[in-house]
């Protein structure tokens, strides 16, 4: 279709196709018969609106189901699961006529003070990744496009439409760049969708390296970028760049500039139609909606999905909670879920559980409720207060749910602090002075802290937001219908001031400078071996697992490098429960400072009482390597690398060590006069040949330069050989150094 079709459009109808119809729908030309196509905000449910709808989430939109936002399903740590729920949204997509659904977000977790961060996964772009491409899996298995966004650096919501990110190569390659690596050559989805922000001063949409470079020519991607919903600032550089459909429809002057600039000689019209045609082929590949959904077996998926995706912080044996125990809710919370964020992602629900309905189900009687505190004020109520104390008083546990009210984070802003509301707080010490054992249950899209309160709590179960049937899956856990088996997908720190990007986040002056590099998260945190509330990966069950009879098997060398990781997990408890295995690689670098240890692997296995299971791993180069910042490729360095596997980056259990040969080292530039002392004497032949050059006068009684002397070369290593010559005491003619050079590289084969 799209070859014949292209040749039939007017050059302004290709133009036409490389931007939208209107808010949600591309551009249909009538004329050659190519219809338009659907796109909807998800991306964990399909926000089907109108044509006349809004982006920004005011608007109203199809009853869908609300699974858990992906704050939540990166804590499943579990890919099949979040497969499942992809599959759920594309039946959805179809059922509403939706051809695209724009997501999954795989943008790292920077700051834990990203107003978005309920949108994206983790602070760690390989768990980022497995994740992200299991959902486009799913959702692609049914015929709907997804589109993972938003590419790149895009870790922020302050003045994210104009903002710079000024990040190094190297910590664009291992942090933010790898989980869309991903989940485009594994996955293959169908759109790339372009941030709004700079990255180094150039927008993402109107970024060759970014979008031509490194995503198609790199990574192969055959799919169209679109842009963010208002993000092209230049349309014509926008095509230079690689972006093939501006959405949403910008009107036809838009479309009139295209044109104009191809006539003028301004813009290649072969870029133009490359992108037309990449639109074409997603027109052509797009299905007209068909069929219904089951909302209600899509509600227990989802209930059974947000079980696995809460995370038991603590426990001191208080949970699981006994259906005859003396129990008390408080909290507004409990009642008035907060279960997805706000902006561009938030869609009405089929149907919405709560907390305490849902206990009440389960235990089969009225539970005593107070709500303590009123939402969205964070004001205290003397009255509120005395009511949940004297309903905690007569109860021997009483669950306090707590949490961020849904305007202190959305898209659009960033959050100021990481603190409870001050009526929550005062909440929980009015109810823990009562002598009941505290159950706390949270409910927020970002981290929390805790290290204030949580020495008053007997349990801590961070609830995240957990989507329509999160009261439900809260309510299975506490009663023990579930294991929990959620493990965190981020840190969560003492306070703020210890995060790595905490005095350059947001930035100032229209800049956010990366200065942490590559230590994001618990690479930083474990970096420097700092105390933490709890650990990445951390998670706890309602039994324990044991590892043991580790093995690592290697075969092949640099980039063919293979090494297979087995490890023997035990359930050592009296209940079946879910374990997270997970893989840390700690590998050599002689040139930069690498992390203490990374996640390269990871794999959640069931186990039955007493149950063993034999977990395998297969790591490559890339799990070995970093991306060398002078060398511009990725480099191992040789040396000795360790293989943790364990329940956290903290909690590793069995380790192992392999010797690496390292990579081959580049061919090295000709030597030249302007080389310095190191490169000459790091050259073969160079030291010969200097050491033969540079010689004393026989009076003087030394057998060479005091410049080749140890101290010496220590301070004058980078001073380059043209220089080193003028100075007193080399000994070397500067009439020679031409000469000299060649003999270098003769000798050296260059």
């Amino acid at each position: 279709m799209t070859d014949n079709a292209l040749d039939r459009l007017t050059l302004a109808e290709r133009a036409a196709l490389t931007s939208g119809e209107s808010l949600w729908r591309t551009q249909a030309i009538e004329r050659a018969g190519i219809p338009s196509i659907t796109l909807s905000d998800g991306p964990h449910g399909v926000r089907r609106q109108p044509d006349d709808g809004d982006h920004l989430g005011v608007g109203h939109s199809t009853p869908a189901t609300c699974f858990p936002p992906a704050v939540g399903l990166g804590s499943s740590w579990d890919p099949e699961l979040v497969r499942r729920v992809g599959e759920a949204l594309g039946r959805e997509s179809r059922a509403m006529d939706v051809q695209v659904l724009l997501g999954p977000g795989v943008n790292i977790k920077r700051s834990p003070l990203c107003g978005r961060n309920f949108e994206y996964f983790s602070e760690d772009p390989r768990l980022s990744g497995v994740l992200g491409a299991a959902l486009v899996l799913g959702i692609q298995s049914q015929g709907v496009g997804a589109a993972v966004k938003h590419f790149a650096a895009n870790n922020q919501e302050t003045d994210r439409m104009r903002v710079s990110a000024e990040v190094d190569e190297r910590t664009l390659r291992e942090i933010y760049l790898p989980a869309f690596q991903h989940v485009v050559t594994v996955a293959k989805p169908w759109m790339v969708m372009s941030a709004y922000n700079r990255v180094n001063g150039v927008y993402a949409s109107e970024h060759p390296w970014l979008l031509t470079e490194v995503l198609r020519d790199e990574w192969g991607f055959r799919g169209v970028v679109v842009s963010d919903w208002g993000a092209v600032d230049d349309r014509v550089a926008a095509l230079w760049a690689g972006l093939d459909l501006e959405m949403p429809t910008s009107g036809r002057a838009s479309d009139a500039s295209v044109v104009k600039a191809v006539e003028a000689g301004a813009l290649d019209q072969e870029l133009l139609d490359a992108s037309a045609a990449r639109v074409l082929a997603l027109v052509a590949r797009a299905q007209p909606g068909e069929g219904t959904f089951d909302a209600g077996a899509h509600h227990r998926l989802a209930r059974e999905v947000a079980g696995q995706c809460a995370v038991l912080l603590k426990n001191d044996g208080v949970l699981p909670l006994g259906f005859q125990d003396s129990v008390a809710v408080v909290g507004e919370l409990a009642r008035t879920p907060r279960y997805q964020g706000a902006g561009s992602s938030h869609i009405v629900p089929t149907r919405l559980d709560d907390v305490l309905t849902e206990m009440r189900a389960l235990a089969g009687r009225e539970l005593e409720y107070a709500p303590g505190y009123r939402l969205g004020d964070a004001g205290r109520s003397p009255e509120l207060e005395e009511e949940a104390r004297a309903v905690a008083a007569r109860a021997t546990t009483t669950v306090v749910c707590l949490g961020l009210p849904a305007e202190d984070e959305g898209e659009g802003y960033d959050r100021t602090h990481l603190e409870l509301p001050d009526n929550q707080r005062a909440l929980l010490d009015v109810v823990a002075a009562t002598g009941t054992r505290v159950v706390v249950v949270l409910s927020n899209g970002g981290v929390v802290r805790v290290a204030d309160w949580d020495g008053a709590a007997s349990a801590v179960l961070e609830g995240w937001l957990l989507g329509q049937a999160g009261g439900g899956a809260i309510a299975d856990i506490l009663y023990g219908e579930v294991n929990p088996s959620g493990r965190l997908a981020e840190t969560i720190p003492l306070r703020l001031e210890d995060t790595a990007s905490y005095l350059d986040f947001p930035g100032e002056l229209g800049t956010v400078r990366y200065t942490e590099g590559v230590f994001v998260g618990y690479r930083y945190h474990d970096a420097l071996d700092a105390a933490v509330s709890y650990p990445f990966g951390h998670g706890l069950s309602y039994t324990e697992f044991g590892y043991s009879d580790l093995d690592v098997h290697t075969r092949g060398s640099g980039e063919e490098l293979v090494v297979r990781v087995s490890v023997r997990i035990t359930n050592l408890g009296d209940r079946a429960g879910q374990e997270v295995a997970q893989v840390y690689v700690a590998a050599p670098s002689n040139d930069v400072r690498r992390p203490a240890r990374e996640l390269r692997a990871f794999r959640k296995v069931t186990l039955e009482p007493g149950a063993s299971t034999t977990v395998r791993f297969y790591l490559a180069f890339r799990d070995f390597a970093y991306f060398h910042p002078v060398r511009r490729r990725w480099t191992i360095d040789p040396g000795t690398a360790t293989i943790h596997v364990g329940a956290s980056s903290r909690d590793l259990r069995v380790a192992a060590t392999l010797v690496l040969e390292g990579s081959k080292r580049p061919v090295p530039a000709a030597i030249t006069p302007d080389s310095s002392l190191a490169d000459w004497l790091a050259a073969p032949g160079g030291l010969d040949v200097l050491q033969r050059e540079m010689r004393p006068p026989a009076e003087t009684g030394q057998s060479h330069s005091r410049f080749l002397t140890e101290p010496a070369l220590r301070m004058a290593g980078s001073v380059p050989v043209r220089r080193l010559a003028r100075f007193p005491g080399a000994y070397l003619d500067p009439e020679r150094l031409d000469k000299l050079a060649d003999e270098v590289n003769e000798r050296a084969g260059w």
